[in-house]
This record gives structure tokens, C-alpha cells and sequence, in this order.
């Protein structure tokens, strides 16, 4: 099975980045815009359109406040299997740490998972830092 871990330091609080995070349905306006075009709500699951036209609907697993970390599962892909997690964690004054993994079968998908979350990761990053200076500046 191929596990795919990727990280990154944000200047933004913890706080900040949780509140998008948490916001499940609006990946495409909160948290990864562009990258996510449209994100629609079901009962326990969530429907995603990506930058690149693929759907993929994932069911949603946890929400955990006091950790600050959000577990889903994509189905209905090619994929056999497909579980991942994003979490935040403070990482100083007015910063934060956000982890992606995602776990997947069959290995031969890793390649292009990992490039849609490089890919992803620096679309957060640069989303969260922008939420937190307009935040900042009213």
C-alpha cells in the first residue's frame, strides 16, 4: 500500500486554518480554490470536482475539533482502496503545520496522488496565508 505524507509550515494561525479546513463543503472557496472548482454536500459524504474535471465522491469519516483533523475515504475511483486525513498543528506564534496523508491501492496511483497533492498543498498554503493577512488587515 502507498502512503503519501506531505507537509507544510504556514503563516497563518492555527485557528485560521482549521476553520477552513473544517468547512467541508467549501474546499473550492476556503481552502483549496482552483485546485477544488466545486464542492457539493451529501449525507456523510462529500462530492468533489477537481482542477483537472475528475470527481471523485468521498465519504467523510471524522471531523475531530480537538484535534483539528478532518479523515475521509474516496470511492467509486479506480482505486481498491483510499483513505486520507489533513490536520493542523500550531507551530508558533501566529503559524501552523498542515499534514496531508493519504493511504492507496493500488500502488501504481501513488505517482499521480502525490502530484495532485504537491500540487494541492502549496494551493492551501497560499490560500490560508492570504485568509490570514485579510484577516489580519480588517
Amino acid at each position: 500500500m502507498a502512503s503519501i505524507q506531505r507537509e507544510v509550515h504556514i503563516a497563518a494561525r492555527p485557528e485560521t486554518a482549521w476553520d477552513a479546513l473544517r468547512d467541508v463543503g467549501a474546499l473550492h472557496t476556503r481552502l483549496v480554490p482552483g485546485f477544488v472548482t466545486d464542492t457539493r454536500l451529501e449525507p456523510g459524504a462529500r462530492v468533489v470536482t477537481f482542477g483537472n474535471g475528475t470527481v471523485v465522491r468521498e465519504l467523510l469519516v471524522d471531523i475531530d475539533d480537538d484535534a483539528r483533523r478532518v479523515a475521509w475515504s474516496a470511492v467509486g475511483t479506480a482505486m481498491t482502496h483510499h483513505n486520507a486525513s489533513a490536520q493542523v498543528f500550531p507551530d508558533g506564534p501566529d503559524r501552523c503545520r498542515f499534514v496531508w496523508i493519504a493511504d492507496l491501492l493500488p500502488d501504481e496511483a501513488a505517482p499521480r496522488i502525490a502530484g495532485m497533492m504537491e500540487q494541492g498543498i502549496q494551493v492551501i498554503k497560499d490560500t490560508l496565508e492570504r485568509a490570514e493577512r485579510e484577516r489580519s488587515a480588517a
